[in-house]
Order: C-alpha cells, then structure tokens, then sequence
C-alpha cells in the first residue's frame, strides 16, 4: 500500500488495485505494461491498439484484461492512461478521453518533446488530470512483440506534472515510475524540452550533417567513405535513425533546437578561429574540459540515446579466425548483432569489433573469449 502526505491530509491507495489504461502498445506502451503487470499483479490493464496483432498477444500473454478495437467509455474506469502513439496523435486522444475519464483519472504521455501535448492540455483545460512522462529507454526493434517488462530498468523517467495537478497523484505516479525500476524526475515541460534539445535531439542532427559532409565533400575515389570505418562511423551511429520520426521530433521541438544549434554555432566559430590563429593551448584547453567533463558522465543507468553494446579484440589473420569467435559465442548462447574488422584502427584498439543487443551480452561474450586467452578491449 502507498501512502503520501499531502497538504494537511494522508493519502492512501492500494496501487495494486488501480486501472490502468493504454492508448497504442508498442515498444514503450507495451513494455510499460508489462512492468505494470509484473510488479501489480493484481492490477487491471485495458488496452487499444489500432493494429489487432498487438491487442490479441497482450491479451495471450497476460499483460492485458481487455483489449480494445475503438477508444470508448471503457477508459472511464482507468485511474491511469498511458498515452503511446505519436504526438498528434496523444493530441486527438486527449480530446476523446477528455468527455470519458473520472475526475479522479491522471492522463501521461511517453512522448520526447512535452511543449505541445502540455500546451494542449492546458486549451483543454485538462490540467487537474495530466502528468507528462518520457521513459528515457528504447531498442532498435519497435512494436510490442520486442517489448519487455525489464526496458525501463534504471532508465530515466523525466516526469512533467501540469500546475493543477494535486501533489498526491504527482507522488503516485512517481512511485508508480519507481516500482516498475525507473528513475523518475520533475522537471517542468519546458526546462525538459531544453535539455532534451541538447542532448539528444542537436546530436542527432549534428550526427546526420557530418555524416552528409563527408559525402557530399569525398572525392570520386571515396578515400573518407573507405577511412570512416572505425571511429567515424561510430560517432555518427545515430544518424541511422529514422528519417519520419526525428522529422516529427524537431518539428515539434524546433525552437529549443535551433537555440542550442545557434550556441553548438558560436562555438565551433571560435574553434575556427582558434584554428586559424594557431592558438594551440586554446584548443588543448577544449579537449581537456571536453574529456574531463564526458568521463564524469554516469553511465550506470540507460540514456535517451541508445547505448551501443560493442566489445573489440585482436585476432590473428588467418582463414576461419572470425567463424571460431563466432561458434564460441553462439554454443554459448550469446546473439550476435554485427562482427567485422576494422581497418582503420588510428586511435583504436582491436582488430574485430563485435556488437551485441545488450549489456548482458556484451559482458558474457567478454567473460568467454577471455576464457579462450583472446585479448578483449571494452571503450568507455
């Protein structure tokens, strides 16, 4: 049972008791749901999804009671709704839920950009009933089959409550957030809106404009094209995310961009003009902050850029080497994602790069080839 204080008051709910409800079931709905379903058993969980795939494999697995084909008067039962679909869309649903939930049921969101869903709910005057939330976590596979009750683990839960909302929903929800094993934070939409803009959304576009850079600069041999192995691809890694939803991203976040993208500008002026006027201990200075700051980044929890699971290793050149690296993982029951070698190995360690799905992965494969005397390289 959890219980909060609030203004002058105790407020007690049994959360195992609750009804939750989700708008779409995807990646993240549908992982939400299962952390829900694993750490509340007893709860009740409705769901709709446009596609009936989805609807019939969370009723099957048990992470859902009712599934749904239309969005009606079944979510007035809900304490909670999960908003899953993209922004405009949560948008459409607010309008819907609006004339179907209790006066006691908090609406969220799992959208990256909070301005607009806020600013809507506010032209609603939902205000009393919304709390918004971004679970910081994600894979490269999307829709509910590859969702998990574990995604959210130690992953950051950015949580924006409207200025109306009671305290005690706020507390519930960010208790709710706790359980299921992520990290909740209040922050206001717009401080999160900011944050976000520099730490994943420029990144993203900065990642896509080298990567455009170098080839729209390469000769007609393309020498940059065969030297990005290595080190340039992997800076640039996230600039093979998807073209439609970054789209929406830095539509719906283009302010607070273009902001941190007019400061990344002035910046990278003054590095040119530090290059220019060969003012070496001015660029000496900017790596070491650099590099000082980056190392103190806590890298014990999951971020809003995913993480890339790789370990390198040295191995000698001869017919079979990768084939026997490979066997030795596999009767090991460890998944490959990728394996290659890499050819340009200027500032790198290891002949061959190999890339898991996970963390767990990555350390077993480590624990085994360790165990076959090859030497293992794993990069902060």
């Amino acid at each position: 049972m959890a219980i909060f204080y609030g203004r002058m008051e105790t407020y007690m709910r049994n959360i195992d008791n609750l009804t939750f409800g989700f708008i779409g079931i995807g990646l993240i709905g549908g992982s939400v749901a299962k952390a829900l379903r694993r750490v509340y058993p007893c709860c009740k969980i409705i769901v709709y999804n446009r596609g009936a795939k989805s609807r019939v494999m969370a009723l099957n697995d048990g992470t859902a009671n009712v599934a749904l084909d239309k969005v009606d008067s079944t979510f007035s039962e809900c304490d909670y709704i999960f908003l899953c679909t993209p922004v405009e869309t949560n948008i459409e649903y607010l309008t819907i839920l609006k004339d179907i939930i209790k006066d006691t049921c908090i609406i969220t969101d799992v959208g990256s950009v909070k301005t607009n869903i806020h600013q809507a709910v506010i032209d609603l005057n939902m205000e009393d009933n919304f709390i918004g939330g971004h679970p910081m976590a994600g894979s490269e596979k999307t829709s509910y089959e590859h969702s998990n009750d574990r995604l959210l683990e130690n992953a950051y839960y950015p949580v924006t409550p409207t200025l109306c909302v009671a305290s005690k929903y706020v507390e519930e929800y960010k208790k709710i957030i706790s359980d299921i094993g992520a990290i909740p934070i209040e922050i206001s939409y717009e401080e999160h809106d900011r944050v976000v803009a520099a730490i994943s959304h420029l990144p993203h576009l900065i990642a896509s404009s080298l990567v455009n850079l170098v080839k729209h600069n390469d000769s007609k041999f393309e020498y940059m094209k065969t030297f990005a192995a290595g080190g340039f691809k992997d800076i640039t890694r996230i600039a093979s995310s998807s073209p439609e939803m970054w789209e929406q991203i830095c539509m719906t976040n283009n302010r607070n961009i273009s902001n941190i993208l007019g400061l990344y500008i002035d910046d990278l002026k003054k590095v040119q003009n530090e290059l220019d006027s060969k003012d070496g201990h001015a660029i000496n200075e900017m790596i070491a902050e650099s590099r000082d700051y980056r190392d103190n980044l806590d890298d014990s929890t999951n971020s809003i850029i995913q993480k890339s699971y790789s370990i390198f290793c040295d191995i000698i050149d001869e017919s079979g080497a990768i084939a026997t690296i490979a066997t030795i993982l596999a009767t090991n029951g460890v998944s490959i994602k990728n394996i290659g070698i890499i050819h340009n190995r200027e500032h790198e360690e290891g002949v061959l790069k190999i890339s898991f799905y996970d963390e767990a992965s990555a350390k077993k494969a480590t624990e085994q080839l360790n165990r076959h005397r090859y030497k293992v390289f794993n990069r902060k």
